[in-house]
């Protein structure tokens, strides 16, 4: 995982997944307010962060190892949002070695958010967050810097079209890491990839977001015959947390860019603050968090929120408005993937997934006060049983074991 001054992500675990070729499209019902292609960018006006004056604010979230329903519970204390826009990180490019082309790929954790968008994208949205899916490589040679034509370019782009139109995304986020390009006979980075990609991804998605993490070959290949990628997207930041760095984006104006970058589990709260003020002293739009976890971070977000909106705007945590209910977690002390929280009632295994379940594969579970769950090792309600009365951080310690073993559910 990149920290200060080093790498940034962590690298996609790979496991059982879906992989998404085709998808059928749909109509946008509500068009986004976002920048469309060939529209110029404002070089003097700030976009303006959900109901407050000042910088936008993006957040990556691993959805490996955390809930990004967690975005939402942000508020400043006077009651708006404290994120604008929530990236799933992160779907991956993987390369066919048969047809010797880039496919679009999810495993499981992306496929969970997506494949339960009720459940995980939806809440967002409805408080006025914006959903992206950042794309990175996997290793396979296969990136956003080497399409070998505009056709395979305008191949992929159509892939991520499709996801973002069957899951009902706000858009989708570039980030030209981990790709290992050459790997499997692919070709290096060339000049026109990147540029070609963008440009059909405008065309298919005119009113959608499309943003850059600016890292990678693709930080040095933002122009091609004339064309520049800063002119087909509309957000570009900073690409090394704890630091403060102007991305160079031709095309893109202040308010469209994020110099300052934080890692809230590994940036000092006082860093965080100083980037703050600078971004806000020196009129730029965007400011970039990373890797929000599962537990209680408003203190430490306070700090960012009084510089960027602000003194006295600090930041709450509130989960008055999540739906109460029994909610499991892929990991122990509640970590890992989540899933929608579920109403009292009996559940057999399709009736789990329905909510973000996966089968023989909860570790931990938080239970509202007063409420009972007895969850079965087998599909409807059969097999090894175990009833607990209060949230348990660990199921190897119930007896018998209960780790990735849970089927079914009844809860009281």
């Amino acid at each position: 995982m990149r920290t200060i001054f080093n790498f940034k992500h962590a690298a996609i675990t790979m496991g059982s997944a879906a992989m998404l070729f085709v998808a059928a499209c749909k109509k946008e019902a509500v068009p986004n307010p976002a920048k469309t292609a060939g529209t110029p960018k404002s070089t003097t006006l700030r976009a303006d962060a959900i109901g407050a004056s000042g910088p936008k604010g993006v957040c990556y979230v691993e959805v490996n190892n955390a809930d990004i329903r967690n975005v939402g519970y942000y508020k400043l204390t006077t009651g708006q949002q404290l994120f604008d826009i929530a990236i799933i990180f992160a779907a991956n490019i993987n390369y066919n070695t048969s047809t010797q082309t880039a496919e679009l790929y999810f495993n499981t954790n992306v496929n969970n958010v997506l494949a339960n968008r009720n459940t995980y994208v939806q809440p967002l949205q409805s408080r006025g967050i914006k959903v992206l899916l950042s794309i990175l490589g996997n290793h396979q040679g296969a990136g956003i810097c080497n399409f070998p034509s505009q056709a395979a370019a305008q191949a992929f782009a159509q892939q991520l079209a499709n996801a973002v139109n069957t899951y009902g995304l706000d858009g989708i986020d570039f980030d030209d890491e981990y790709a290992d390009y050459g790997n499997n006979g692919t070709g290096q980075p060339n000049s026109s990839s990147f540029v070609y990609l963008v440009t059909a991804l405008r065309s298919l998605l005119p009113n959608k977001i499309i943003s850059f993490y600016n890292y990678g070959p693709a930080s040095s290949r933002l122009s091609f015959n004339g064309v520049t990628v800063g002119s087909k997207i509309n957000y570009s930041w900073n690409a090394i947390y704890g630091t403060y760095s102007v991305p160079n984006v031709p095309g893109l104006s202040a308010a469209n860019l994020g110099p300052a970058a934080i890692d809230i589990q590994a940036t000092s709260s006082s860093t965080a603050a100083s980037l703050a003020t600078q971004t806000v002293n020196n009129n730029y739009g965007i400011y970039l968090y990373y890797n929000l976890p599962n537990s209680d971070v408003h203190t430490y977000l306070s700090s960012v929120s009084a510089q960027l909106y602000g003194s006295g705007k600090n930041t709450v945590y509130d989960t008055s408005t999540a739906i109460t209910g029994v909610t499991f977690f892929a990991d122990v002390n509640y970590a890992g993937a989540g899933m929608g929280a579920l109403p009292k009632g009996n559940y057999t295994l399709s009736q789990l997934q329905a909510y973000g379940f996966v089968n023989d594969w909860a570790s931990s579970v938080k239970i509202p006060t007063g409420w009972t769950v007895t969850m079965y090792a087998d599909d409807n309600f059969t097999g090894t049983s175990w009833t607990l009365t209060s949230s348990n951080s660990n199921f190897v310690g119930l007896s018998p074991n209960a780790n990735d073993l849970v089927s079914s559910v009844k809860i009281q």
